[in-house]
């Protein structure tokens, strides 16, 4: 039973990550691949695919615990920058700040020690 608990654990734990990593994947993965079809405020395509790199790397070091920190930084950066572009355009922006607070959740949950203040004393 206790096994069984574990196992449920750590698939509750994981999967915000997997499902927001998923998210940035498949933006990548577009940017990459179809930089050309996109109406972006950046036009120029090798810039597009320089974003998709930047996203699959900040993904790989998001998923891997040792570097779960950069990569939370360099996700939540990314989709505040999207937050301050869709206000600039006067978008919809609800959702990008969601994600934001859904990256940092799922950090949250996998690693909650990094976001304990540690007291002077110890």
């Amino acid at each position: 039973m206790k096994k069984i608990e574990n196992i449920f654990r750590a698939i509750l734990i994981w999967l915000p990550s997997l499902v927001i990593s998923i998210f940035f994947v498949l933006n990548a993965i577009e940017k990459i691949f179809h930089s050309d079809q996109m109406d972006k405020i950046v036009t120029n395509n090798a810039v597009v695919i320089i974003v998709g790199i930047f996203l699959l790397i900040s993904t790989a070091l998001f998923l891997y615990n040792k570097t779960i920190t950069a990569g939370t930084t360099l996700l939540a950066s990314y989709m505040t920058f999207i937050v301050f572009v869709h206000i600039y355009k006067e978008k919809p922006f609800e959702v990008t700040i969601l994600i934001v607070m859904c990256t940092i959740f799922a950090a949250y949950l996998r690693t909650p020690n990094l976001f304990v203040q540690k007291s002077q004393n110890q």
